[in-house]
């Protein structure tokens, strides 16, 4: 005689799902707390700059407050449990890696578009590359802390 097969919420056949990785536990929150020094200090750079000298430089001074910006959102996106923090901090460690590397060339072949320093010029030089290392380490938690679909 065949056993009826209990039908369990938590999952087929009895299985639980895999829990979620948090982004936010371990080393990730030494990662949201560099973002979070990031996000203060290209916040302040860019208000400093924008309000005392915006004429020389708009550009590169608008970038700076886009640096920080996007410093500010991934910070909440990798400190926030789930799926849509997730989708954040993706979105933010992305469109910063593009970022710092394009203005990073821009910015050594042709000076001129930025007569003053952002926070990504040079690959982030002035801050010792951490501007292009940040969104590398990132991407790589986040990968790091997927759940596996299988």
């Amino acid at each position: 005689m065949v056993e009826p097969v209990e039908v369990r919420p938590d999952g087929a056949g009895g299985q639980t799902p895999a829990p979620e990785r948090a982004t936010n536990k371990g080393p990730g929150r030494l990662l949201i707390a560099v973002y979070i020094l990031f996000a203060i200090a290209a916040t302040s750079r860019a208000g400093l700059q924008i309000a005392t000298k915006f004429d020389e430089a708009p550009v590169a001074y608008l970038l700076s407050a886009v640096a920080a910006l996007i410093y500010i959102v991934a910070a909440v996106g990798l400190a926030r449990a789930g799926h849509a923090g997730r989708r954040v901090a993706l979105a933010c460690c992305s469109v910063e890696l593009v970022g710092v590397v394009a203005v990073g060339i821009l910015s050594l072949a042709d000076r001129a578009l930025f007569p003053d320093e952002t926070v990504w010029s040079g690959f982030g030089s002035g801050y010792g590359y951490i501007p292009l290392v940040l969104p590398i380490l990132g991407l790589f938690w986040l990968w790091r802390t997927r759940n596996d679909l299988r």
